[in-house]
């Protein structure tokens, strides 16, 4: 005789785990695409950085971010993506710059936003 929840799991089936399709970091922005349309976002997304690093103070603008030299291509033949994606978000990350009081780390065109409005904290007056 079987039980309540075998009968249960008999009828509804378990759902099969879907895989996600591959995805590459863009070493410039951090955002992910799939392994054919990275190489369609790369240029567009470099030449987006020319211009708004162009934009910015210059104190603020940084040398243009270069694409990570890593073997791709495993033993077997495949693409280690992992590596990949682990150098572009390293890269991606080395672009950031600190806040001078607090240290948090922004893009640049997003630090200009937040020092507007970052102070240092008042001594406790006692």
């Amino acid at each position: 005789m079987k039980s309540a929840l075998v009968k249960k799991l008999d009828i509804y089936p378990q759902p099969t785990m879907i895989r996600r399709p591959p995805t590459v970091v863009c070493y410039i922005c951090g955002h992910e695409y799939g392994t054919k349309s990275i190489s369609i976002h790369e240029p567009q997304c470099l030449k987006k950085w020319h211009n708004e690093n162009n934009l910015l103070p210059k104190e603020l603008r940084r040398p243009e971010p270069k694409k990570p030299e890593v073997r791709t291509i495993t033993a077997k033949g495949f693409y280690d993506l992992d590596a990949l994606n682990e150098a572009a978000w390293t890269s991606v990350q080395s672009q950031l710059v600190p806040c001078n009081i607090y240290g948090r780390t922004f893009l640049p065109e997003r630090l200009i936003v937040h020092q507007r409005s970052c102070k240092p904290k008042a001594a406790n007056s006692q």
